[in-house]
């Protein structure tokens, strides 16, 4: 479950860096591999912050190996961080959007994902998607479920 304060006694076990990458109203889908955490779920290009790296650096790093994006600090911007409870573990994630003036040649690395799509947020949430990328979705654009 996603918060946008920190939870009472909430102790990350790491922070993680994810980027909606869009282009013409639609965002980039990975298809997680069977043999991944969440295997054979949705995901937006997302990874782990290593200990010498900033948020930044490592969304960039990880669009790079995940897709073959390549881009520069100054065509990410930067959306707010939650804080992310398992029962398990919590971790903080960082969220990020890229706005791809061109639709990228994607190039998933076949050892983590099976596939990706280009699709619009909307249609996204039908998916089975990774566990909180739902409400990610919905926060960063506002999307709302039900209306009365």
């Amino acid at each position: 479950m996603i918060h946008e304060e920190a939870p009472k006694n909430f102790n990350p076990k790491f922070s993680a860096a994810g980027c909606f990458c869009e282009h013409d109203g639609k965002i980039v889908l990975l298809h997680r591999h069977e043999n991944k955490p969440q295997g054979l779920k949705w995901g937006i290009p997302t990874g782990k912050i290593e200990s010498n790296e900033t948020p930044e650096k490592a969304i960039l790093r990880e669009l790079r190996e995940e897709t073959g994006i390549k881009l520069k600090k100054d065509e990410i911007r930067y959306f707010r961080k939650v804080y992310v409870r398992y029962p398990e573990y919590d971790f903080i994630y960082h969220i990020f959007h890229a706005s791809l003036p061109e639709k990228a040649d994607i190039k998933i690395r076949a050892s983590e994902h099976t596939d990706f799509k280009w699709i619009t947020p909307k249609e996204a949430i039908n998916l089975q998607l990774v566990p909180d990328l739902y409400d990610c979705i919905r926060l960063f654009y506002s999307i709302k479920l039900f209306t009365i």
